[in-house]
């Protein structure tokens, strides 16, 4: 058998690079093992920079017409509820100036029916190894079954198995936490944006999904769940609302629905190359952040859409050329994956780091970010994946209070 194109995992990253993919005209294979869609909290929530893309390939419509939420703002939070620092999209200079939430199965049904017809896809299909010619990736094996492609695009997520075949090695660091994530049904109805908490236990952190959902995520150390019974799970949920009072109307809900939590690590890490000969990584396989920053899901779609481009200015898909066109992505993505990496890591280290000069500093930064609309807009702007603006040391200092900064009411000069 023989493809142009061969897409190993049908998560967000694998459907994005094969939608992006076969709208070049390409004969792509996509593969997954899992024969059926599992339902897992992850990546609900897409940015402006992403949504631009998925309306570009006719994702979006599908999503709001299947009951996507529009969200406003992005805001973090003290433990009562009031707003410490608010990201208000509708100020960013663009057509979708907003979040989109919907569930992780309602995402992949709609990146699946935009999928071009020039697609194959197939599930129930495990990719057992690489194939390699001359030191490049030239196919992969599916079972007993050798199938050659110009392109092997590795979307297999975190412990990619591809990725280490392939011989990138990547140091991952995990946070000292986990997360806690529910699905809250016959709950009040909350606020129409993206609401990050902080409080004396770290992040909680929520959001509403379509027909009446929320979904709430709670730090936890790395082993604070093992082993709760049922009195162990109902001490926590007091707990969980007496250090969080703005959740109390959520509690009854809570409580219900906890014994269906997940239990979630949150490692980080960028890969040092996103490619090697005959093979790109796209998605989760190349890098991870801490999902607070819903950053995640956007950026795999992002890597989808620089790949597509990467091959279409290379206009061929002899080796030599694809082999161009993969050295010239991983250069670009990474760029851009490492500036948001350190965007994701700050944000998250704000609220999520309970060490004593972690909390003071963090929260100050916080207050410091809320209070300055440049460097507001600026952190937005980024996290929205609609340019890259990094924040100099003397905005750290700004951010902290330990400088006044007499443009603060002003936007930056470049927007």
């Amino acid at each position: 058998m023989s493809y142009d194109v061969v897409v190993c995992g049908a998560g967000v990253a694998g459907l994005a690079a094969a939608c992006a993919l076969g709208r070049l005209g390409r004969r792509v294979l996509l593969v997954d093992k899992q024969e059926r869609v599992r339902p897992v909290a992850k990546g609900e929530v897409f940015q402006p920079g992403a949504l631009a893309i998925l309306h570009e390939w006719g994702v979006a419509l599908r999503l709001e017409a299947a009951g996507a939420l529009r969200l406003g703002k992005l805001v973090a939070r003290d433990a009562e509820g009031r707003a410490q620092m608010a990201l208000d999209y509708a100020r960013l200079p663009v057509q979708r100036n907003w979040l989109l939430a919907h569930d992780y199965p309602a995402i992949l049904e709609a990146l699946a029916k935009s999928l071009p017809d020039n697609v194959e896809f197939c599930r129930g299909e495990l990719v057992t190894g690489l194939i390699f010619t001359g030191g490049r990736v030239t196919g992969v094996r599916i079972g007993d079954d050798v199938v050659e492609a110009a392109l092997v695009v590795a979307a297999d997520g975190v412990s990619s198995r591809l990725r280490r075949e392939a011989g990138i090695e990547i140091r991952r660091d995990d946070y000292p936490h986990r997360l806690v994530a529910l699905e809250l049904h016959d709950a009040p109805e909350v606020e129409p944006d993206f609401s990050a908490y902080v409080t004396p236990r770290g992040l909680r952190l929520r959001y509403p999904l379509p027909a009446g959902r929320i979904r709430l995520y709670a730090q936890t150390g790395a082993h604070e769940m093992r082993g709760l019974n049922a009195g162990g799970l109902d001490r926590w949920a007091t707990d969980l609302v007496r250090e969080t009072p703005a959740l109390a109307p959520l509690e009854a809900s809570i409580r219900t629905h906890l014994a269906a939590r997940q239990l979630l690590p949150v490692p980080r890490f960028l890969a040092p190359s996103l490619a090697v000969p005959g093979l790109a990584l796209v998605g989760e396989s190349g890098h991870t952040v801490h999902p607070m920053a819903a950053q995640g899901m956007n950026s795999a779609i992002a890597d989808a859409h620089e790949l597509a481009t990467m091959l279409r200015q290379g206009g061929s898909l002899a080796p030599a050329a694809v082999d161009h066109a993969l050295a010239r992505y991983s250069a670009a993505r990474r760029e851009n994956l490492a500036h948001i990496g350190r965007t994701s890591h700050n944000a998250a280290r704000m609220i999520t780091d309970l060490s004593w000069v972690g909390r003071f500093a963090g929260r100050r930064a916080l207050r410091g970010t809320g209070g300055n609309d440049r460097i507001r807009y600026t952190v937005m702007h980024t996290m929205s994946g609609l340019g890259v603006h990094p924040l100099t040391p003397l905005d750290r200092l700004h951010q902290l209070g330990l400088l006044p900064d007499p443009r603060a009411r002003r936007l930056p000069s470049w927007a």
